[in-house]
């Protein structure tokens, strides 16, 4: 390996030391049985999985435009989490009433938080009327908007992990993206599966971290905290309830209405999608 070390890299790691290396790996992890093919997962990143008699490491490489080795390391590989494919707790709606779906479903053209990994598979909730209107008046002001102080529900039995509250409601058309949930609830279900209802208004929750909650309690009202632009319930499911490393998990309501053509047709174990009007009854 020394043939392909840069001048600064055999200055920094001569041979001896280099061979010091190797006998700590070998005491710790035993010899090595296989070296795996190599990876690129970031420009002059070379990645090889490392089997030895004991354990598995990465060998990273990096290199300089000429290809020579110019950094080595050794890290413990991160374990992945694989999501499960949907969700196995039964769901129920977090609201009650007629509420339309802004953005919800597989696709980027019909869900907008596609591309975000937690919340791929994301909802944003309106409430309406019985005319499909989302708001009285001029909707310029928050309590124009039917969905605004609307009780938002757990919608499965589980512990409350992570509560976000102080944040004040937007003026409608005005978004907060440095505290883009707003007010929030994280409710644990299961060990891979963790409801997040968002932009809730302030000072309206009314759970705490540590307890247990049942399907169908109060946990706040719906408001127009964080990256919101008018008041609307944000729903999604997730494997962890650390935001920055979790990943979506798919959601079916264990029982839906869909009101379509004037008429209602009562759904099980639906995933709703954009522009489908819903209610729990």
């Amino acid at each position: 390996m020394q043939s392909d070390f840069s001048h600064a890299m055999l200055e920094a790691v001569p041979l001896d030391k280099l061979a010091q290396v190797s006998r700590d790996l070998k005491t710790q992890f035993g010899r090595i049985q296989e070296l795996g093919p190599p990876l690129f997962p970031a420009p002059n990143t070379a990645l090889f999985t490392v089997r030895f008699e004991r354990g598995v490491l990465e060998m990273i490489l990096t290199l300089d435009s000429q290809g020579k080795i110019i950094g080595l390391r050794f890290e413990t590989p991160i374990p992945v989490v694989v999501a499960p494919a949907r969700n196995e707790v039964r769901l129920s709606l977090p609201f009650t009433g007629a509420w339309l779906v802004a953005w919800g479903g597989d696709t980027r053209e019909s869900n907008y938080h596609h591309d975000t990994p937690n919340q791929r598979f994301a909802f944003d909730f309106v409430a309406v009327d019985e005319k499909g209107r989302t708001h009285s008046g001029n909707g310029t002001s928050n309590e124009d908007y039917y969905a605004f102080g609307k009780e938002v529900l757990a919608p499965a039995d589980g512990i409350v992990t992570d509560v976000i509250n102080g944040v004040r409601d937007n003026a409608p058309g005005s978004m907060n993206p440095y505290s883009a949930l707003g007010n929030a609830v994280f409710i644990q279900h299961s060990g891979q599966e963790v409801s997040v209802l968002a932009h809730l208004k302030l000072d309206s929750i009314r759970v705490k971290v540590g307890d247990k909650v049942q399907r169908g309690q109060v946990i706040g009202l719906v408001g127009n905290s964080g990256n919101s632009s008018e008041p609307h319930l944000h729903y999604h499911l997730q494997n962890s309830p650390v935001v920055q490393d979790a990943v979506g998990v798919k959601c079916h309501f264990q029982m839906v209405t869909v009101m379509k053509d004037g008429k209602k047709e009562k759904r099980m174990n639906h995933s709703p999608v954009r522009g489908e009007i819903i209610s729990d009854k």
